[in-house]
């Protein structure tokens, strides 16, 4: 057999691999997507239209009113603000409160360590919930509870952002932060100009993810928040699955104000997305 003819059947066989492997892509991505599409094709559907049975992929006359109704129903404006801009404020103090923590836990020396790393990496064991009562009580006696401080300050601290930085840090080759201190650097000019340009798509990756779980949080804000044009999205969207006696009557509505609630992650990822990808196919960092 000539080698041609062995090159041949060796590309015919990877094209037809890349075939299956794409096909398997474009499936669990629909899959994946589907319930956003959904959503989507849900809040310009009138009510008997979400409940047909078999469903329509398409409305025959597309509610698109829905959304005003939804914006004269509830202040979701509002909504969204706050959560945006709380998420964006815990985005940033997080950033900062890891940075901090991952460079002392490997650019300096001190005893006990290893062992203050272990604690702090013990509480991510600990249930969220078990951090609630105390956490509670700390800001009902700093006269916090109902306000965007207290929301803030109660998510300074992100122990898997510690560890995702220090571990970027930690990749970083040794000799040029011995470098940079025989140049004379501090260690908030080593911090800012050395491992921060180094780790960037690490600390992108930490901001998108902490941007989507605060922005995303029910629980915690529902219990130390009580004032209406202090509610979050997620406060918001409840409360208008509940007002009036409604219980989820107003679907197309319901669907229209979730919709809305994505947009601002939307945003975000499409922004953040080169980093992000960058992130997860990074292998290490390259002095």
């Amino acid at each position: 057999m000539s080698d041609v003819s062995i090159i041949i059947r060796n590309k015919k066989r990877t094209n037809g691999s890349n075939i299956i492997r794409y096909a398997l892509l474009c499936i669990f991505s629909f899959i994946i997507a589907f319930p956003f599409i959904w959503l989507l094709i849900s809040s310009i559907k009138t009510k008997d239209e979400i409940w047909n049975f078999p469903p329509t992929l398409w409305p025959k006359h597309p509610q698109w009113s829905n959304f005003t109704e939804v914006f004269r129903a509830a202040p979701f404006g509002l909504y969204i603000f706050n959560s945006t801009f709380t998420a964006l404020c815990i985005v940033a103090v997080q950033l900062v409160t890891s940075a901090a923590m991952a460079y002392a836990f490997t650019q300096l020396n001190f005893k006990g360590k290893k062992v203050l790393f272990s604690v702090v990496m013990a509480t991510y064991m600990l249930p969220a919930a078990a951090t609630y009562v105390p956490s509670y009580i700390l800001l009902s006696k700093m006269d916090m509870l109902d306000t965007y401080k207290g929301i803030i300050i109660s998510n300074m601290v992100n122990v898997f952002g510690i560890f995702l930085i220090r571990t970027a840090f930690m990749q970083v080759r040794k000799e040029m932060i011995e470098a940079a201190r025989v140049d004379g650097a501090g260690h908030f000019k080593i911090l800012t100009h050395i491992l921060f340009p180094m780790c960037k798509s690490s600390f992108v990756t930490l901001g998108l993810l902490s941007f989507i779980s605060n922005y995303n949080n029910y629980l915690w804000p529902s219990l130390i928040v009580k004032d209406a044009k202090h509610y979050l999205i997620t406060v918001g969207l409840r409360q208008f699955f509940i007002q009036g006696g409604a219980y989820g009557m107003k679907w197309p509505q319901i669907m229209a104000g979730s919709a809305i609630a994505v947009i601002p992650l939307m945003l975000i990822f499409f922004i953040t997305q080169k980093w992000f990808m960058k992130s997860i196919g990074d292998t290490g960092v390259k002095g």
